[in-house]
């Protein structure tokens, strides 16, 4: 059986806290994958995850990049293709447009829609309509 992950149980994961929690959610998600279940991790889990590293745990972008690419290539997990690009591109935590940004885009791209933005940067994204 499949589950979606919530951002407090991936946080939980990735943080180690609090230990306790974490600890029950690492035995949950034990035995969800030994079934042989799949646990599939939102792009807005990840963009929450990616801005809730940084700003309630005081880690960087690139701790935040790195603690989530290593999850989305853990046996069980399942990210979407653009989130798993977006983090496994060189650089990820320095990128323009940034990780969040790519991640929209991509999403519109996979059901076949350009992105329309007032972000310059987003010029960099093959067929996007920038606004400015």
């Amino acid at each position: 059986m499949d589950f979606g992950m919530d951002t407090s149980a991936l946080m939980r994961i990735l943080t180690g806290q609090p230990a306790e929690l974490a600890e029950k959610v690492l035995d949950e998600v034990g035995k969800i994958i030994d079934a042989g279940g799949t646990l599939h991790v939102s792009d807005t889990v990840v963009s929450e995850a990616y801005y809730s590293f940084q700003h309630h745990y005081h880690k960087t972008k690139e701790e935040a990049v790195a603690g989530l690419l290593t999850l989305s290539q853990a046996a069980g997990f399942r990210f979407s293709d653009g989130a798993r690009a977006a983090l496994a591109e060189p650089n990820a935590a320095r990128m323009s447009p940034g990780l969040v940004d790519r991640m929209i885009a991509d999403g519109y791209a996979a059901e076949g829609f350009r992105t329309v933005s007032c972000e310059k940067s987003f010029r960099k994204i093959p067929g996007a309509v920038v606004v400015a």
